[in-house]
């Protein structure tokens, strides 16, 4: 389990008894609680989205990193544009740049 606060702690087992008193299994009342609660922290920036972080490795082709990566390494290389980009026009672009 995560490193959360006390008030996400309260939270979770709140959420976790209400699912089970619904009648729901405990190993998914488990995951509901610790999904909402994990959203809750992703919400008010506790925690980071992964999809939105990094340029991925630098070793890999562009070819073999996700979109959001791409779209990450054309920010820093400030290419104008990037948001209506589509994978491939990322990769040309970064291409170019470098």
């Amino acid at each position: 389990m995560p490193k959360w606060s006390d008030k996400d702690e309260r939270m979770y087992e709140h959420i976790k008894d209400a699912s089970k008193g619904r009648g729901v299994r405990s190993e998914r009342a488990e995951e509901i609680a610790a999904r909402t609660v994990n959203k809750h922290r992703r919400e008010a920036g506790r925690t980071p989205n992964r999809r939105t972080q990094g340029t991925g490795n630098p070793n890999r082709p562009l070819t073999e990193r996700s979109k959001a990566e791409l779209y990450n390494r054309a920010r820093e290389l400030d290419i104008p544009g990037r948001s209506g980009m589509r994978k491939g026009e990322l990769i040309d672009a970064i291409r170019q740049r470098q």
